[in-house]
């Protein structure tokens, strides 16, 4: 632009902008996204099986919670591009590329799987308020609506402060179990000798698969694009880069932080409980009435609270991945509040008509399950496409090694499908 001759120069990018605040508080603003997301991997299905793993086989299956989150990493991380690259979140980019039929298909098993991970989330914000409170279940479901709502709000006044509040919630969870392990004795060696893999009869491929294939969440996959593709807008691809710089960032650290949390269910249950003999701790209301027991009512609050923490944060986010969803696969966008009722209904039912809980988040895990290759698979065949992404096209190497965690993915929840109904 020129102006009497003169070269005016532009005005500063967004992302200048957010770098001109200094090299710490530049970098913290574009943290964020990935913590979000990372509240999908530390929902109250993680806790069980977390637990139920470190009860039974000990230390046994800790490579597998590792193995498990570097997976996280790479997916997240393909998703977050994505959003940068394109300037779409996943939906959006199949409503763009795919058929219309395959599109909505899409999208009307992306509104089951909704369903199905709000189920998990009520049923364990359900189990915590029982736990902390002694309220009824029923009632209990409808406080986690009313505190997921609240939280949602904070998303209409800014991304930063949604963020800001998941990651808090995150925080949490987090001190909740380090509070936990303080209170246990880990056999470092038998620790250190975990991170070798191997397992210990069928049972323990069962458990395996079960915490690997719960590993991907298909409503984040669907949602981390969306979380970044409108909060800092790139000028140029060389913007574009910086921000997928700190993405990778951003992901190693939320999803870090989630394994860190994971391993710690694990190790806490390990060392409390298989130590102790207590191998058949496989639920909740199990673990909570084990460390009271063991450790004292601290470690079963510490517990509790964090249970809580992660069903109400959960349900936050599974509502933002919903209308992401529906806005980006049918181009529709329904009210939150509206949004909102449509895919807590089924889990109130659930809550109401009394459904043993465990066996409520073993059927949130299965229906799950399903949805995972949906999400997977049209992302890493967009991804490698160079006409949708442009210079961020996946490298060769990349879309071979996100291809092999898709297929070990989906063939894990395949066979855990298929033990769930017919083993």
């Amino acid at each position: 632009m020129t102006l009497l001759g003169e070269d005016v120069p532009l005005a500063p990018s967004a992302l200048e902008r957010i770098r001109a605040r200094g090299p710490v508080r530049g970098r913290l603003a574009l943290l964020g996204p990935a913590f979000v997301a990372a509240v999908a991997y530390i929902d109250p299905g993680n806790f069980a099986t977390n637990i139920a793993g470190g009860a039974k086989y000990g230390f046994l299956l800790v490579w597998v919670i590792v193995a498990a989150n570097l997976m996280a990493m790479l997916v997240q991380y393909l998703s977050a591009k994505v959003g940068i690259a394109t300037g779409m979140s996943l939906p959006e980019l199949c409503r763009a590329h795919l058929p219309r039929p395959a599109t909505w298909g899409l999208w009307a098993q992306a509104e089951i799987i909704a369903i199905a991970t709000d189920l998990a989330e009520f049923v364990g914000a359900a189990i915590a308020l029982n736990l902390l409170f002694g309220v009824p279940a029923f009632a209990a479901g409808l406080i986690t609506a009313v505190v997921a709502f609240g939280i949602l709000a904070l998303q209409q006044r800014g991304y930063r402060r949604f963020e800001l509040a998941i990651a808090g919630f995150l925080g949490i969870v987090c001190l909740g179990f380090l509070y936990d392990l303080s209170q246990v004795s880990v056999d470092t060696g038998a620790l250190l000798g975990g991170f070798v893999p191997g397992f210990d009869g069928v049972d323990s491929v069962m458990l395996a698969v079960g915490i690997l294939g719960a590993t991907v969440m298909p409503h984040v996959v669907y949602l981390h694009g969306a979380l970044v593709q409108d909060r800092v807008r790139p000028r140029d691809d060389g913007e574009r880069r910086s921000l997928l710089r700190f993405q990778r960032v951003d992901v190693a650290v939320a999803m870090g932080l989630a394994g860190v949390i994971n391993l710690t269910m694990l190790v806490v249950a390990a060392a409390l409980f298989h130590e102790s003999g207590n191998v058949g701790v496989d639920t909740i209301e199990g673990a909570h009435a084990g460390f009271e027991r063991l450790l004292g009512g601290g470690a079963a609050l510490a517990f509790a609270v964090a249970l809580l923490a992660s069903g109400l944060s959960s349900s936050s986010v599974g509502t933002y991945a919903g209308q992401v969803v529906m806005q980006g696969f049918i181009d529709r966008r329904i009210p939150l509040f509206l949004r909102r009722v449509v895919t807590m209904a089924p889990a109130l039912v659930v809550l109401a008509i009394g459904v043993d809980a465990t066996d409520a988040l073993v059927i949130s895990q299965v229906v799950l399950s399903f949805g995972i290759p949906f999400a997977l698979v049209p992302m890493i065949l967009l991804t490698r496409r160079a006409d949708v992404m442009g210079p961020f096209v996946n490298a060769r190497g990349t879309t071979i090694v996100a291809s092999i965690v898709a297929a070990l993915i989906i063939a894990l929840n395949a066979f855990l499908l298929e033990q769930t109904f017919f083993g």
